[in-house]
């Protein structure tokens, strides 16, 4: 019987709330598919940096390295301001483990609303794969006054490191930022692999790639020329680019046109949120940071810190994370089922049942129980 060591960071806000459904939900399905869960807690978060001043201890990569895969909440809190976490935990978690791959799916579900008209009988069923590793991501930056801007800024991912001198003068001088965003060939074509295969897999004729060439052509143009190199090794999916804005637009208006989009990191992560708000909302999307080594899944909507401890959260997005954890470990059926119990508790429950976000009223480990009785045939 298969054994599966899960780090879980349960994280700041809804984290520890959500997490809890999503591991109820997880050992509801171990024993019904043959395999064992031994989930490893970790305090990392809002709690642990402002108590010890420091986001994650020495040592913290190398123990959650030895997991299988890592379980997050979220992180996030009003308490400390926008970085430490975001940069040295959530950031820094997929950059040392050069999680390159973020799957992002969006789909229709039944009694979960969808924002536009739909032709008869058409769903909603999106996933956007998005370079996770680098593009303006990469936090490359400064700001100061120019003239006389200079930094100098190391880096490292797993395929290579290096370090950016950048020098900034003005006339006449002022106060000024800048971001460096880098691109290189073996990190956009290893994920554009991932994404024609993905799309093959799931029967699709055509990729998208979105981005933004025609006004960021040295970063952008270079994308689109890597992608398509990559497109010759898959004949059977054909690939158009299509400028971000007007994906942005085409969107909203016949969503159930696409399937499978590849976008560069900052456009991958805007795209979609734009899906998971036609299909649904935040609460039922689901993500995963995928490499060759740990990888990290998490739901898309933060720590909304404004409705912790009320009971209004809703897990299903980590829950659904859940699933695509279950089938980055081969445990393809667990992940199909689990799929099945969500679809099925959201179509059979009555609305007082569903979450607060899709205007119910049932607090967050209701759900979860009943997702549970779903797995196990009971709902």
């Amino acid at each position: 019987m298969p054994s599966y060591e899960i780090a879980v960071i349960p994280g700041d806000g809804i984290g520890p709330e959500v997490v809890c459904e999503a591991l109820k939900a997880l050992n509801a399905l171990a024993p019904r598919f043959g395999f064992t869960i031994d989930p490893r807690s970790y305090p990392f978060g809002a709690e642990y940096y402002l108590k010890t001043g420091e986001v994650l201890p020495k040592g913290a990569f190398d123990d959650l390295g030895a997991a299988r895969a890592l379980l997050l909440g979220a992180v996030g809190d009003p308490r400390v301001p926008p970085g430490p976490l975001e940069q040295e935990l959530l950031l820094a978690l997929r950059f040392r483990f050069d999680q390159y791959l973020n799957l992002r799916p969006s789909r229709t579900w039944p009694n979960a609303p969808v924002p536009v008209a739909l032709p008869e009988g058409a769903e909603i069923d999106i996933l956007v794969v998005r370079e996770n590793t680098e593009d303006f991501y990469m936090n490359l930056g400064g700001s100061g006054r120019a003239p006389g801007l200079r930094a100098e800024l190391p880096f490292e991912r797993g395929l290579y490191k290096g370090e950016a001198r950048i020098e900034v003068d003005l006339d006449p001088p002022t106060e000024a930022a800048f971001t460096l965003g880098i691109l290189t060939s073996p990190a956009t074509l290893r994920v554009a692999d991932r994404a024609f295969r993905l799309a093959s897999e799931r029967g699709e004729r055509v990729l998208y790639s979105a981005t933004k060439s025609n006004a960021l052509p040295h970063l952008y143009g270079f994308w689109d020329r890597t992608v398509a190199e990559a497109a010759k090794a898959h004949p059977g999916v054909r690939l158009r680019n299509i400028n971000v804005d007007n994906l942005a637009y085409q969107l909203p208006r016949s969503p159930q046109l696409y399937g499978v989009v590849l976008c560069p990191n900052l456009f991958g992560d805007i795209i979609s949120d734009l899906a998971a708000g036609l299909s649904g909302g935040l609460g039922l999307a689901a993500s995963g940071n995928i490499g060759d080594g740990l990888s990290m899944f998490e739901p898309v909507h933060g720590s909304a810190p404004d409705i912790a401890g009320t009971g209004k959260a809703n897990p299903l997005a980590a829950i659904l994370s859940v699933g695509l954890m279950l089938t980055h470990l081969g445990e393809k059926d667990a992940a199909a089922a689990l799929e099945k119990a969500v679809e099925t508790y959201l179509e059979k429950s009555p609305r007082v049942s569903l979450p607060y976000e899709l205007e119910g009223g049932a607090p967050c480990p209701k759900v979860g129980d009943l997702v549970v009785q779903a797995i196990e045939g009971r709902l």
